[in-house]
């Protein structure tokens, strides 16, 4: 067994992830420090106190989520070697049976059956795909559709059935009827202590104070466990047997299988787990809100997506990538055009920042081409006063963008994801 372990591990790591470095903890406490360094003294130059405020960090968190939710679920997926572009899809499923079950059993059922509908999503996703052959994409992007088609329908008729007693309770066509609520938590003295230093407005100590009041005031429940969630998925697939045996079949499943290893079961598993996380996400959006609504995801499971990629693969940064989409989407939502025109500064900061950075490793060309974009971003905050609404609504997916592309270049995709398999082939 454990010559068999060793051969699999080799196979994981292979020479281009056995060779890399990880972020060890002081880099990540180096760059915490860093962040909250820029934040505050952006902060100070704009005025705009909310950027570091408590309100402004826990809406960014309840954004953050499902977003989290859904790339943690294509984690699962493409660590096991299959795309799974169906995301949205499945977090529409899960949306749709959380709104379902809640009004009629309370919304930790809600919970419940929105894991359930995710995963129906991801096993229809494996049956295609894993059993049948069928190329991811093609998949995925039919389940989103087929996704669309059902819950629209499957509303109309159980929602806004005329006489019916949904309808009755305040269901229509477009929404359920509306369920209990889970009532967030506050760490009693610790939050109230935080709250009073975040409004003395103190260079860095305020801010740190506000920020850090966002993990204790006004915390959900579904927040803990999205964050036990991201910490079991890393004990699970990079501490377990059973973590390294699903991350060869994303990297070499035919060898894989000549050490004795189902790779078809794996692969279902994934997906299963896949499509639950994102369902998951669907139904924190349903509780949120305390009802199913139409079009509530919002196009989540593709930022999920951008997360994922953005996390190079890895739980840790899928949750930085969420926290970084989730501040940006609470930022158009709760400021407006003067909030996110002052994060034109922050991210002219942070690509000068990173140019330095590329210069000192001898990357002239892309460190000329960073300082000139900061450049450019610092004009555009310098000659105006704040941001169209067209581009504060857009923000979000500008910087998925823009994020995506400063980082691509250090990406490391499982070597099978997308690939087609089939027992008993060779490599």
């Amino acid at each position: 067994m454990t010559t068999t372990l060793n051969a699999l591990a080799e196979r994981v790591r292979g020479p281009v992830e056995g060779g890399r470095r990880g972020l060890t903890y002081p880099m990540a406490l180096l760059l915490v420090a860093g962040a909250l360094l820029l934040l505050s003294l952006v902060r100070v130059i704009t005025d705009e106190n909310s950027l570091t405020g408590t309100d402004q960090w826990v809406s960014a968190m309840t954004f953050a989520v499902p977003i989290g939710l859904a790339g943690l679920g294509g984690l699962w997926a493409e660590r096991s070697g299959v795309i799974n572009i169906g995301l949205e899809g499945m977090m529409m499923l899960g949306l749709f049976a959380a709104g379902w079950i809640g009004w009629q059993h309370g919304p930790w059922a809600a919970v419940a059956a929105g894991i359930v509908g995710g995963a129906l999503g991801g096993l229809v996703h494996a049956v295609a795909t894993v059993t049948f052959g069928v190329d991811h994409i093609v998949s995925g992007v039919a389940i989103n559709i087929l996704a669309l088609g059902v819950v629209q329908f499957l509303a109309k008729q159980w929602f806004g059935g005329e006489g019916s007693e949904a309808a009755a309770a305040g269901g229509n066509d477009k929404q359920s009827p509306p369920m209990e609520r889970i009532e967030p938590f506050s760490v009693p003295g610790i939050s109230d202590w935080l709250g009073d230093l975040s409004d003395k407005h103190w260079f860095l100590v305020s801010d740190t104070a506000g920020i850090a009041r966002a993990l204790v005031h006004n915390v959900s429940w579904l927040t803990v466990l999205a964050v036990l969630l991201f910490v079991g998925t890393y004990l699970l697939l990079w501490r377990t047997s059973f973590g390294l045996r699903l991350r060869s079949c994303g990297e070499n499943p035919q060898a894989t299988e000549s050490l004795g290893v189902n790779v078809y079961l794996y692969k279902y598993l994934a997906l299963a787990v896949s499509g639950g996380l994102a369902g998951l996400g669907g139904a924190y959006l349903a509780v949120l809100i305390r009802m199913y609504q139409d079009g509530q995801t919002g196009g989540r499971g593709y930022l999920g997506l951008a997360t994922m990629i953005f996390g190079n693969w890895r739980p840790g940064g899928v949750a930085a990538g969420a926290g970084l989409f989730g501040f940006m989407d609470a930022l158009q939502t709760r400021g407006g055009g003067a909030v996110v025109h002052a994060t034109l500064l922050l991210f002219a900061l942070l690509l000068l920042g990173l140019a330095v950075w590329q210069y000192l490793r001898g990357r002239r060309v892309v460190a000329f081409a960073l300082a000139g974009t900061a450049v450019l971003l610092w004009a555009w905050y310098a000659a105006t006063d704040t941001m169209p609404l067209e581009l504060v609504t857009a923000s979000p997916y500008l910087t998925t963008l823009l994020v995506l592309t400063l980082f691509a270049q250090r990406l490391r995709v499982p070597r099978a994801v997308g690939k087609p398999y089939r027992r008993g082939q060779d490599s």
